[in-house]
């Protein structure tokens, strides 16, 4: 009995098979991308061998420890009051320099012990190696939270008699980036400056 021969198989075209499905997959394929927190660093400062000597008082201690707890100067805190805490802080204006370094803008409760100035006060951020991701990120959105509402404050401020009324920070630097924008931009970016001046961003993130 003849033995049958056993079919061929036509893999000619695999290869193109496996190319187009390959182009699929990396079309089709989303990847997820991790996006870290948006820091601008200061520039580089010529080297000054005066030693700057900042008090203790202008420094607000936020530290957040393995277990997720929440110390603030030494006390502990819920999360949900960190912004309020931070505001005081940042806002309080205890200065009374002579000199005309006291704040004239803030509305503080003025506390000799607390921060001098807005443009003194530093918040100083450190956390454990156990603390989790998802509480450090909410412990830094409250501290910046707590700038942006005190420029929101300021802005409607100041805006009411630049011509700029019922405008609060977050949408003088929207309207400002804006080209379909007709007020006059120069005059909004000098109120925006001002506002960034009067209440600088200082988070110090301590290793």
């Amino acid at each position: 009995m003849a033995k049958r021969s056993a079919p061929e198989v036509n893999a000619g075209s695999m290869a193109d098979i496996a190319f187009l499905l390959l182009i699929f997959f990396l079309v089709t394929t989303t990847i997820p991308k991790d996006s870290g927190i948006n820091r601008k660093l200061p520039p580089m400062e010529p080297p000054n061998d005066d030693e700057v000597v900042i008090k203790q008082k202008n420094i607000f201690t936020v530290l957040i420890n393995g277990n997720d707890q929440l110390l603030v100067e030494d006390e502990l805190m819920e999360l949900k009051d960190l912004r309020k805490a931070a505001i005081e802080f940042l806002d309080n204006g205890g200065s009374t320099d002579a000199q005309g370094n006291s704040c004239d803008y803030c509305k503080g409760a003025r506390d000799p012990k607390s921060s001098d100035h807005p443009d003194k006060a530093i918040i100083s951020l450190k956390n454990e190696r156990e603390t989790s991701y998802a509480t450090y990120i909410s412990v830094q959105n409250e501290l910046v939270a707590a700038y942006n509402d005190l420029r929101n404050i300021r802005a409607l401020e100041i805006g009411s008699r630049k011509g700029f009324s019922n405008m609060d920070f977050v949408m003088m630097e929207k309207n400002y980036k804006d080209t379909n924008f007709n007020g006059n931009k120069e005059k909004l970016k000098a109120v925006i400056d001002q506002i960034r001046k009067e209440y600088p961003e200082k988070l110090s993130e301590v290793q």
